[in-house]
């Protein structure tokens, strides 16, 4: 009986330890085990070319994934690059931050882009996706020559390379086209006048990947984070719009709607749609650059003052002051309104051309309402309305006569058998004297002593 309850135990035993060790190979066991990292996981898309609405929305998507102690940000990078100094300040960001970030290279890490990948903690790349290509261009795309400039951003790009254990030269060699650089890793030798552009594999052989993944939860899962808790920050309905609003063609557009509408309401009032059409495009053109983070409040004020400075002109006399200083005043608030001040001058100007070809068309078509007609005297001054008419005396010019009065300057003289009242150029001409006109300006007849 004894010897029938010790086997009883031991089996018992022996099960219990069976099932400890299976459960050990249980999925959820195995993510408890290894150490999985905890904390959810917050997305950024790095989208779009890097500007002030770029830097506001990834400043929103930290503030959030801070206030929801995230475990790790994850940059989502495919971006052409853009403005040095915005990505400075998305760089700034990124160290400051005290969550683990992760960037995930889907597509282009272009120029600035580079810049901003580097910045991050780890660095993951889709395979066939590239990062450098980070020399200085205008927005015309031509090369940037400045020596301080490219020293400048050539130094920003060797210390976020730096910073994350990485070989600085290789990140010069991407910003400067001018120096000569070494990567046995990938048997590549940069030269002069070359600039450095890596793949995938290529940044992962010279440690400027640390992994390939083919997605971004490949990538959060070889970071040591579950996929469950994942979230991806999405622009604002707002920060869509003003997207869609600040898209070059569409500036263009509503600059045009705005001037040339404006203007025919000025200049033809009485209309109406025109005026509203070309105010809700100026709102709609400052809302947009607003949300986006490009304009400021002053751009709202420049914009109203010189608005209200060019209706004044329609109206009181400034030999053209008024009116000089409102278009200045509503073209500074256009242009600071934009992210970039060449681009929104040659917006301007686009759209002033076609506003004026329209305005022009429209002033013939409605000659007959235009606010001119206000200036120019249309009635006539009749005889039967009580008006009576000065002769012309043109015809008096060269003719002699003799004062018949004394001209001091002004009298009478005979001209003819006529007498007419003249004047003299103030010379004092006595009674009887022969005299000559030799000027008339209208009622003014003017004579001399011949």
């Amino acid at each position: 009986m004894n010897l029938a309850k010790k086997g009883l135990k031991s089996l018992v035993m022996m099960l219990m330890l069976i099932f400890l060790v299976a459960g050990s190979w249980l999925p959820g066991r195995a993510s408890a085990e290894t150490g999985e990292k905890s904390g959810p996981v917050y997305i950024i898309p790095v989208d779009q070319e890097i500007e002030t609405g770029l830097e506001k929305f990834m400043r929103r998507g930290f503030n959030e994934a801070a206030k929801m102690n995230a475990g790790l940000v994850v940059l989502e990078i495919n971006t052409p690059g853009g403005l040095v100094d915005t990505a400075d300040k998305i760089g700034q960001m990124i160290r400051d931050s005290k969550i683990p970030t992760l960037a995930y290279i889907q597509g282009n890490a272009a120029s600035a882009g580079s810049y901003i990948a580097l910045n991050a903690d780890k660095i993951a790349m889709k395979p066939g996706s590239m990062i450098g290509a980070a020399a200085m261009v205008d927005r015309t795309g031509k090369r940037v020559d400045d020596a301080k400039l490219v020293a400048y951003w050539k130094s920003k790009m060797s210390a976020a390379a730096e910073s994350s254990g990485r070989d600085s030269k290789i990140a010069e060699g991407m910003a400067d086209i001018n120096m000569v650089v070494d990567m046995p890793a990938i048997g590549e030798k940069k030269e002069k006048g070359d600039i450095i552009a890596l793949s995938s594999e290529q940044a992962l052989k010279v440690g400027y990947a640390d992994h390939i993944a083919s997605t971004p939860e490949e990538a959060i899962q070889w970071m040591g984070y579950s996929t469950d808790d994942v979230f991806r920050v999405e622009h604002t309905g707002a920060e869509k719009v003003a997207a869609f609003l600040t898209h070059p063609t569409v500036m263009i557009i509503l600059l045009f709607l705005g001037i040339a509408g404006v203007v025919i309401e000025l200049m033809i009032p009485g209309f109406g749609v025109p005026g509203i059409v070309g105010v809700v495009a100026f709102v709609l053109y400052f809302f947009g650059n607003y949300v986006a983070g490009f304009a400021g409040s002053e751009t709202w004020l420049l914009f109203i003052i010189g608005l209200i400075l060019m209706i004044l002109e329609m109206f009181v006399p400034s030999f053209g002051i008024l009116g000089i200083l409102g278009a200045v005043s509503l073209i500074a608030g256009v242009v600071r309104a934009a992210y970039d001040t060449t681009h929104a001058l040659f917006s301007l100007g686009i759209a002033f051309a076609a506003a004026v070809v329209v305005v022009v068309i429209v002033a013939i078509i409605f000659k007959e309402k235009g606010i001119w007609n206000r200036f120019i005297l249309k009635e006539s001054l009749t005889k039967e309305q009580g008006f009576v008419p000065t002769d012309a005396k043109e015809d008096l010019l060269g003719k002699s006569g003799v004062s018949v009065t004394p001209l001091r300057p002004s009298g009478t003289v005979d001209v003819e058998g006529e007498r007419i009242d003249v004047v003299t150029d103030g010379e004092f001409v006595a009674a009887g004297t022969p005299v000559k006109v030799v000027r008339v300006e209208g009622a003014r007849i003017v004579v001399k002593p011949e």
